[in-house]
């Protein structure tokens, strides 16, 4: 891979195995590509305080206030995690990234480039995977205590902003609604296909 390593981030719906299929492609990866996990929000003070106060909140508060904490948090964790370890060749997977904040801070009515704007500074990842899975499948799936942001009418917005990240060529679907295993078997085809022509 050269001087510098490989950045992919997974992205999808609350609910739609994009951790577990995450975790399953580092665990693939770590052998040939020093392949390490990393998540969104970051086990960083700007990515508790997220958890905490936004994530597990009783009522969604300003999204305004979201997107920015979520764009710090995000410099943070470049600064921390990513970029050490990107710098050292390896070959990152974020649970989440930018992608997310556009979807969920978008679908709660923000401007997609202001968004953009804030997190300008983000570094752009190498390849970005979308885990497809209708919304209404993924609210039957949480059945422990919902987020703020885990509702069907959140879930089916946030859905249509990704999907049309998709269609610009941002994002590569990948169909969730398949098994675990033919998931993750998707998600390694179209990896390693990815770093066949990259390194």
């Amino acid at each position: 891979m050269g001087d510098r390593g490989i950045f992919i981030c997974v992205e999808g719906l609350d609910g739609c195995g994009k951790t577990t299929q995450a975790k399953l492609l580092v665990k693939r990866l770590r052998g040939d590509y020093g392949a390490v996990y990393t998540t969104e929000p970051s086990e960083g003070k700007i990515g508790k305080l997220i958890k905490r106060r936004y994530l597990h909140a009783v009522k969604r508060g300003s999204a305004v206030v979201e997107a920015l904490l979520f764009a710090a948090d995000r410099l943070e964790h470049l600064k921390s995690d990513v970029l050490p370890a990107l710098n050292e060749g390896k070959l990152v997977v974020s649970d989440r990234y930018v992608f997310s904040s556009l979807a969920y801070q978008g679908a709660a009515g923000l401007d997609l480039k202001w968004i953009e704007k804030i997190n300008e500074h983000a570094v752009r990842p190498s390849l970005a995977l979308f885990i497809d899975v209708e919304p209404e499948t993924v609210i039957r799936r949480l059945k422990r205590k919902r987020s703020v942001m885990e509702n069907l009418e959140t879930q089916l917005k946030v859905r249509e902003i990704y999907l049309r990240f998709v269609d610009e060529g941002e994002l590569v679907r990948v169909d969730g609604n398949k098994s675990k295993i033919e998931v993750a078997r998707e998600i390694a085809s179209t990896v390693k296909g990815f770093l066949k022509e990259a390194c």
